[in-house]
């Protein structure tokens, strides 16, 4: 098989930054705040996309990353992620509010059965 389109590994990127920062600490430490931070600006120069690196490059550039709190980072990940669905031209956005229990809390049934409609109309366009 040849390796991944340029959709699938901004699917798989963003599976493992949003999964990251699902598991930040809460309160992180300074050499945790460092570290992410270093993770984050190494993507521009390291993402085998260059268009993608481009721009991931000029988001954090317009909204700098915030990485003082696990909920500061889940949001702006998905605020990045939303903006550049728009810039790709994907019609519909994931609702921030629903970062934690896609990410790592799960939903209250537990079942990862996703029922909200709002969030089951943005699935598809999202990671397909």
């Amino acid at each position: 098989d040849c390796p991944g389109n340029s959709e699938e590994l901004g699917d798989h990127t963003w599976t493992f930054l949003h999964s990251t920062a699902a598991y930040y600490p809460k309160k992180p430490t300074e050499q945790q705040k460092s570290s992410i931070l270093d993770l984050i600006g190494s993507l521009p120069a390291l993402h085998p996309c260059k268009i993608c690196a481009n721009d991931v490059e000029d988001q954090i550039k317009e909204s700098p990353p915030r990485v003082q709190s696990r909920e500061h980072l889940e949001q702006w990940f998905c605020e990045i992620h939303n903006h550049i669905n728009r810039k790709l031209g994907k019609e519909e956005e994931f609702d921030c509010k629903f970062v934690s229990k896609c990410w790592r809390d799960g939903w209250d049934d537990v079942s990862c059965d996703w029922e909200d409609f709002s969030l089951l109309r943005f699935l598809p366009s999202y990671f397909i």
